[in-house]
């Protein structure tokens, strides 16, 4: 994922939820509350997502992994990404509210 591309919701809720070292389903759980169940992502999408992180540098393997569950972390690339992603959905959310307040000029 190139740092320009944008991060589908998808996408950013499991980079987020991998700041902190994470077993898959763990993860789903964490976006699954967090979100108060208005986004679930199935094991389908979130093993397929993975696969693509792990592939683009942007998590790793973490050194607690057993045979059992595979726990995931963001690299640094990763982080960077998901602050650069972060920024961007914040303007997001500025012009959204301006716009609510006063009408979008």
């Amino acid at each position: 994922m190139k740092s320009l591309e944008q991060l589908t919701d998808s996408v950013f809720y499991i980079m987020a939820a991998l700041a902190k070292p994470r077993h898959g389903y763990a993860v789903m759980g964490l976006v699954e509350e967090t979100s108060k169940g208005a986004f679930v992502i199935g094991p389908a999408s979130l093993y397929t997502i993975i696969k693509k992180l792990l592939k683009e540098d942007l998590i790793v393997l973490h050194d607690n992994t057993d045979s059992r569950r595979k726990v995931y972390v963001l690299t640094e690339k990763g982080r960077t990404v998901l602050r650069e992603d972060i920024v961007r959905r914040k303007a997001m959310i500025e012009l959204a509210e301006k716009g609510l307040e006063r009408g979008i000029e």
